[in-house]
């Protein structure tokens, strides 16, 4: 089902709100395979976002996960950037990147296979092999969760081999990766909480009063699977240019389009632009990413069926691992498909 919640929006570059009945797209993963799969298509070009329920991943899992990941964010700073710096891998805190931008964040970035999280692992926890259990345990879930979603997707978009996108990510060689981010407290000046709440998606209004968590960015991967606690802040941006303040819900997923399903899919999906924005709370926020992404050398092309519904070939063929590079190459917010678009079309 589809649930619709009417939610304050601000349209980019406009001081003036407007409401609007904007629902997040909520996929249940027990109804019939048709039903899923078509709303999951609907959400993907709709918005690029959704979130799932009766998705699978045990409880446990996540509560174990998130255990570990607070454990290490409650060490003291010292002993925290002993597994840092993050180059990419391993430990960061306020630089996101190699290209100047910065959040109030502090983070950890692991590669999604057990070898190298075995090998990470004692930079990371005093008990190094519980940890590196629980998070290829969460992985686990998470990836089949990312594989059930893509073999959904195909079914929705009629293509014949329902593994074409899953089987990107469930390669033995994938260079899919977990992150998880913590943002600490923020509270605002007075502590004026009405009119803090009232804000806190307009950036622009009073600067002072929000904060940059994580500066807006679209992800370059195929799929995000995400899960947060109980803390808002993230934000996503519509196609009709309004960013979204997004409920948490500490107990689900919720699910981006990343630039390569947009390439994946000739631009029928589109990466859906977010961001986190630290608001009035006592309490911190965390948030956990799985980033399903295919082999480095991996070709992203948009299989015949699609191609023969869209005519206009949008982007040309490039290896996953070409794209990478030109991520690390850009600023957070830049549009790194544009260097593959296909000048050539008609």
């Amino acid at each position: 089902m589809v649930v619709a919640t009417p939610t304050p929006l601000l349209r980019r570059g406009n001081n003036k709100k407007k409401t609007a009945a904007f629902g997040v797209p909520i996929i249940d993963l027990s109804d019939d395979k048709s039903i899923a799969s078509e709303m999951i298509v609907k959400a993907c070009e709709d918005y690029g976002f959704f979130k799932v329920v009766n998705h699978g991943v045990p409880k446990k899992v996540i509560a174990r996960m998130e255990r570990e990941a607070a454990d290490f964010f409650s060490r003291p700073v010292s002993e925290k950037g002993r597994a840092g710096p993050a180059a990419p891998f391993g430990y960061g805190s306020k630089n996101i990147g190699f290209n100047g931008d910065k959040g109030d964040l502090e983070y950890i970035l692991l590669e999604a296979n057990p070898l190298s999280l075995t090998q990470r692992a004692k930079s990371f926890s005093n008990d190094p092999s519980t940890f590196s259990s629980v998070t290829n345990d969460y992985l686990s879930g998470v990836r089949k969760l990312s594989c059930d979603i893509l073999e959904l997707v195909a079914e929705g978009l009629w293509i014949e081999d329902n593994s074409i996108f899953s089987k990107l990510i469930s390669n033995s060689h994938n260079d899919s990766c977990f992150r998880v981010n913590h943002y600490p407290p923020f509270i605002a000046p007075n502590n004026d909480e009405d009119e803090l709440n009232n804000n806190h998606w307009d950036l622009s209004s009073n600067p002072s009063k929000s904060k940059v968590g994580f500066g807006e960015h679209t992800d370059p991967q195929i799929l995000t699977i995400l899960r947060s606690n109980d803390v808002s802040g993230l934000q996503i941006y519509t196609h009709d240019g309004f960013w979204i303040p997004v409920p948490p819900d500490p107990n689900e997923f919720f699910v981006f389009v990343g630039d390569s399903f947009q390439a994946l899919t000739n631009g029928r999906f589109t990466s859906v632009r977010h961001r986190v924005v630290s608001i009035n709370s006592w309490k911190s926020r965390m948030s956990m990413m799985y980033f399903a992404a295919p082999p480095l050398d991996a070709w992203i092309s948009a299989p015949p069926q699609i191609n023969n519904v869209i005519t206009s070939n949008i982007y040309r063929p490039f290896k996953w691992g070409d794209f990478k590079q030109i991520v690390y190459s850009l600023r957070l917010a830049d549009s790194r498909l544009d260097y593959f678009k296909n000048h050539t079309q008609s």
